[in-house]
């Protein structure tokens, strides 16, 4: 009999093309080695080149798969990727709460405020995000936004590292133990640089930029990893770190798909 591995629920929504969301989310956990649960928030209809369709699962019983999972099966860890509504941060607050989700209890909760499109595009309504920055930003252990989900947030529009320091210290003020402003979308820099910031100190992670079009579930890849390690016991920094070689692997090992924008990998780690 095979010891359990650690378990990682991800709170997030489906792609139907298999590039981002619960789906990138699971196949980035089995590639981490840890058994990925889910708590389902929408089902939509996408494909390479973009949704054309929303159907959002009832608030309630998003919450209730949260405690379904945590109370039988236990969590290490737990992450977040598209809620949809504010209905669903409401009703998942109490839930996570309950089985001890979130900064200062048992479960490390990664926040991944996915709320920005590919191009920038608000996906969720202002009082969806009231309702990450008022209860879910105080429960994070860490917040991992990109800039384009920066400036939805704080209003800050990150153009360079000075920028990005002050979206961390905004962001940080929001209440989350940990904040990751991720570069990526920092074009004129020559180097992907995240930013790790806990309130005191500052953490640069350098990377390289990548001349690639397909990055189809890339902050999904990142938070999955991160919430991994975090379930194996690493410390924050650690499993940043950890999550930040994984998604450069997993950059570079993109491929295309359909007609569109394909996914990273995490594929290349099965090559090892």
């Amino acid at each position: 009999m095979t010891a359990t591995p650690p378990r990682v629920l991800t709170i997030a929504g489906s792609d139907s093309g298999g590039g981002a969301g619960i789906q990138a989310d699971l196949r980035t956990l089995f590639a981490c080695g840890v058994h990925g649960c889910v708590a389902l928030t929408a089902v939509t209809v996408q494909n390479s080149l973009g949704v054309t369709g929303v159907a959002e699962i009832p608030a309630e019983t998003v919450a209730a798969q949260i405690v379904s999972v945590a109370e039988d099966i236990g969590l290490q860890a737990a992450k977040t990727g598209m809620l949809a509504t504010a209905a669903i941060i409401e009703a998942i607050t109490p839930a996570l709460d309950r089985v001890g989700i979130g900064r200062g209890a048992k479960t490390p909760f990664v926040v991944d405020p996915v709320s920005a499109s590919m191009h920038g595009d608000q996906l969720l309504a202002d009082s969806a995000l009231d309702a990450l920055r008022g209860l879910l930003f105080p429960r994070a252990t860490l917040v991992t936004p990109n800039l384009d989900e920066v400036r939805l947030i704080t209003g800050l529009a990150v153009k360079d590292r000075a920028d990005q320091r002050e979206a961390a210290v905004a962001l940080h003020a929001m209440g989350p133990e940990w904040v990751l402003v991720k570069g990526g979308h920092m074009w004129d820099d020559p180097e992907c640089l995240d930013l790790l910031y806990d309130g005191r100190e500052f953490i640069e992670l350098p990377g390289p930029r990548y001349d690639v079009k397909h990055t189809h579930g890339s902050g999904d890849t990142l938070a999955s990893s991160i919430s991994s390690a975090l379930a194996k016991g690493a410390t924050v920094p650690e499993a940043v770190r950890f999550g930040k070689d994984f998604i450069v692997r997993s950059v570079a090992a993109a491929y295309p798909l359909g007609a569109g924008v394909g996914p990273v990998s995490p594929l290349w780690r099965l090559d090892r």
